[in-house]
């Protein structure tokens, strides 16, 4: 009973391993696979400011520097989001290979749990009723 018991329990992980894997491997395809359009986004970085709220706490040398400085990386920025749908096919390898890992120790933890119930009954402790020489035989 209690080898099934701890099987029923690893394929339950397993699967909610699989789903999860399969849920990210989903969100990250979707992200890169899309970030491509937000390429071509940099006639919008000049004017960005900082927003009123903050603006009054900022000196404005900061929030000049910060723009130029946003104005001087956007290039780079921007090349890299034109590469990132290319990652896709990437991103389906790394999450098979995560995927195939957690799997893996998943089915061994499932081996080791049914190595020590099996230790376990062989040592008589998971044995029904009482045993000889019991305190209850003693009333």
């Amino acid at each position: 009973m209690f080898h099934a018991l701890s099987w029923f329990v690893v394929v339950a992980l397993l699967a909610l391993w699989s789903l999860a894997a399969w849920a990210l491997h989903a969100m990250a395809v979707w992200a890169v696979s899309s970030a491509g359009a937000l390429s071509g986004a940099a006639s919008g970085v000049g004017a960005m400011h900082l927003p009123e709220w903050l603006a009054s706490w900022v000196p404005t040398e900061i929030a000049l520097w910060a723009s130029q400085l946003l104005a001087g990386l956007w290039p780079v920025v921007d090349s890299l989001l034109q590469a990132a749908p290319a990652l896709a096919n990437g991103v389906t390898v790394v999450t098979w290979g995560i995927w195939g890992i957690g799997s893996a120790l998943l089915v061994m933890l499932g081996a080791g749990l049914h190595l020590v119930i099996a230790l376990w009954r062989r040592r008589g402790v998971g044995g029904s009723g009482p045993q000889a020489g019991s305190s209850l035989a003693a009333g």
